[in-house]
């Protein structure tokens, strides 16, 4: 009896040691704070896209009504075009049920833009992701355009690969050739994927920055690095649209 209360102490002492080393690997804050954003994006008919926008801007008031939204754009280059893509805010998974149920209810909102301009989209595609741990979302110093890089790093998630990604995103941002305005982590959709949104002044000072990028060392170096995670990595250039919070 007296063998076993002493392995018994033994393994309750080693614990708060065994929690702390198992807590370093959490992917961050989000555990605790339950703010997530929805990205959303609609594949539109050629022939409605104007049509379409139009419409939003119209009636926008009566969805920001239950919910807050970051951005909206349509995508200039990169992928298909005639798509829209943007971000909606929720504090929890509760907050989302409750404005889906409250958008179900909302009769102006159905009869005016929802019902009429489902007949304008070929398909939807929505994911639910969180601010990686490091960042929040900052706001541009003016108008301009917008790019959402996407890359779908190697299995294992934050532990393995977030310091090396954390570590390149960042040497941009310290040398300042572009405008960070939020990293997100993808929690339903495509796993393991990071997408980290940009902002430029125009499309021609992103490529002036890139080509610059490209030649400093300290910036190649930390992308060799992260490189070593990465499986692919698309873009889009974005352009807001005039009813966009992040213009």
């Amino acid at each position: 009896m007296l063998a076993l209360r002493s392995r018994l102490s033994r393994v309750l002492a080693a614990r708060p040691a065994a929690l702390q080393v198992c807590s370093s690997f959490a992917s961050g804050p989000r555990q605790s704070d339950g703010t997530f954003y929805e990205f959303r994006s609609y594949y539109l008919k050629p022939s409605k896209m104007n049509e379409f926008l139009e419409n939003m801007k119209k009636y926008i008031h009566l969805r920001t009504a239950h919910s807050e939204l970051i951005g909206y754009w349509s995508v200039e280059f990169g992928g298909r075009t005639n798509k829209v893509f943007h971000i909606w805010k929720y504090d929890n998974f509760a907050h989302r049920a409750e404005v889906r149920k409250a958008l179900a209810k909302d009769k102006e909102w159905q009869e005016k833009f929802l019902i009429p301009n489902l007949l304008h989209m070929d398909k939807q595609v929505c994911d639910i992701t969180y601010l990686v741990p490091w960042c929040k979302i900052e706001k541009p110093p003016k108008e301009g355009v917008y790019e959402l890089v996407t890359f779908q790093m190697k299995p294992g998630g934050p532990a393995l690969w977030a310091d090396a990604f954390h570590k390149a995103v960042h040497c941009h941002v310290n040398l300042q050739y572009n405008k960070l305005i939020g990293v997100f982590h993808t929690e339903y959709g495509e796993l393991n994927r990071v997408h980290v949104l940009w902002w430029n002044e125009s499309p021609d000072s992103r490529a002036a920055g890139r080509h610059q990028s490209h030649e400093d060392p300290r910036v190649v170096a930390a992308v060799r690095e992260s490189a070593n995670y990465l499986e692919s990595q698309q873009n889009m250039l974005l352009i807001p649209t005039s009813f966009s919070p992040l213009k």
